[in-house]
């Protein structure tokens, strides 16, 4: 099937394309036991807006095309585009040492601006929000981003980290005197026309989604407390609805002067040494690049405590589809829907790590040690039948399926499906297997077998 088959969207009267993604939405959100969600599809000359279910499952209060989801890591396209419209003003360079700017950073002075956006910094992921929450930003940033705690050389490789991105959002309230909540609502959710709402507002000025999480003793879903950290917020606090994310994905497309076309432009660059894993193809200024075909989309994934939400933008075709779910099961949904979407409205939509193909499988002995990425712990074993496992700060192993070319996949225990996992790395100079890439989070070796 072509990337998008314009003949096949027009043939379709508006009415009838509405009628068969709603029906598709309504029964997908039931099929997966999402409470609510909502989809936009935006292809330039028509825009499709969706809505199904209630937002909160204990309350019954609907789902609505304004109400705001937890985005998540969504945020960080934000707090990126954010970095770059102050670039492009003049007011920092992304070459420059963000320890120029952040005295926190004066551990690890050749991580530039550009690396924090592009998470090739080298920079640990961070600890988890409890552990956040009791700490200062200055303390978080000083603790985590140090010389010893560093995963590779910046700009040679490439680790998802929230540190990261509260360093940029510690760098917009440094250069802007504004606190980070107020500079992203003035320079960017303003001229995008989306009303701001944000993680721990007590009185949100638009209505809010709950996330949810499926209760395995009753078989219903249950409402989930949001538990982000203050000082994350940068990372992840921005609560949106589908029509917001198309509004991003828009100026990321040129449509919209929010973000200067140019900018725009620099974000989607791939960027080198940028090897992102599963996570996605390749990964520009704070966003993910996604080849389907030919074609290279941009866009985003983000969870929060049982949501799920997506943006994939296309450039080329102007194309733009953003996608919200209030439930952990939303992320099967959104792969479901990219499958309609392709049938329906002839758009084929990448949605980033799929199950692999059958490949050649080794047991790669070698790569068995323990392995972090700052306080999280990657152990590699090999289980009584002597295949290789994978634990995470001590939960329970997942099978791992290891490849020749030192590529992994992960194994549902449940179902035995594989999801592509990541990657192992050898020392250039040694030869030995010295680092270990998870969903796109990197991790050092620490201790062999």
């Amino acid at each position: 099937m072509p990337h998008i088959t314009s003949a096949l969207v027009a043939e379709r009267a508006p009415s009838l394309l509405r009628q068969e993604l709603q029906h598709r939405l309504d029964t997908l959100a039931r099929d997966h036991r999402v409470p609510g969600a909502q989809l936009v599809l935006d292809t330039g000359s028509r825009i499709v807006t969706l809505h199904t279910g209630v937002a909160d499952a204990a309350t019954g209060a609907p789902f609505t095309a304004d109400t705001a989801v937890p985005l998540g890591s969504l945020t960080k396209p934000y707090t990126a585009a954010l970095v770059m419209l102050l670039a492009d003003d003049g007011d920092l360079d992304l070459d420059d040492s963000a320890a120029d700017y952040l005295p926190e950073l004066r551990g690890v002075p050749e991580v530039t601006i550009g690396q924090l956006l592009s998470h090739t910094g080298g920079l640990p992921t961070g600890p988890d929000s409890d552990t956040a929450a009791r700490t200062t930003t200055a303390h978080y940033l000083t603790s985590t981003c140090t010389a010893r705690d560093a995963l590779f050389a910046p700009g040679s490789d490439f680790s998802y980290s929230n540190a990261g991105y509260v360093a940029a959002g510690r760098l917009v309230e440094s250069v802007t005197g504004m606190a980070w909540h107020e500079a992203v609502s003035a320079l960017l959710l303003e001229p995008l026309e989306t009303v701001p709402a944000f993680l721990g507002s007590s009185a949100p000025a638009r209505p809010v989604a709950a996330g949810h999480a499926l209760n395995t003793a009753t078989g219903q879903v249950r409402p989930v407390r949001q538990n982000l950290a203050p000082l994350e917020a940068p990372a992840g606090a921005l609560l949106a609805s589908a029509t917001d994310l198309a509004a991003l994905g828009s100026t990321l497309v040129g449509r919209t002067a929010a973000v200067p076309t140019a900018v725009a432009m620099e974000m989607r660059l791939p960027q080198p040494s940028a090897h992102s894993g599963a996570l996605a193809d390749g990964w520009g200024l704070g966003l993910a690049l996604y080849r389907e075909g030919e074609h290279l989309w941009c866009g985003h994934d983000g969870n929060a405590q049982g949501t799920s939400c997506h943006l994939r933008a296309d450039p080329d075709s102007g194309v733009v589809v953003a996608f919200t779910g209030n439930a952990g099961a939303a992320t099967a949904m959104w792969r479901d829907l990219a499958d309609d979407l392709a049938a329906t409205a002839g758009v084929r939509v990448p949605v980033g790590s799929v199950s692999p193909s059958p490949r050649e499988t080794v047991a790669l002995p070698e790569c068995v040690g323990t392995y972090a990425n700052g306080r999280t712990e990657y152990r590699v074993a090999l289980g009584p039948d002597g295949s290789p496992t994978l634990s995470v700060d001590g939960d329970l192993p997942l099978p791992l399926v290891c490849h020749p070319d030192l590529t992994c996949d992960l194994v549902d225990p449940a179902t035995g499906l594989r999801e592509p996992g990541g990657r192992f790395h050898r020392d250039a100079v040694t030869g030995a297997v010295d680092r270990v890439q998870i969903s796109g989070r990197t991790a050092r070796r620490t201790q062999p077998a």
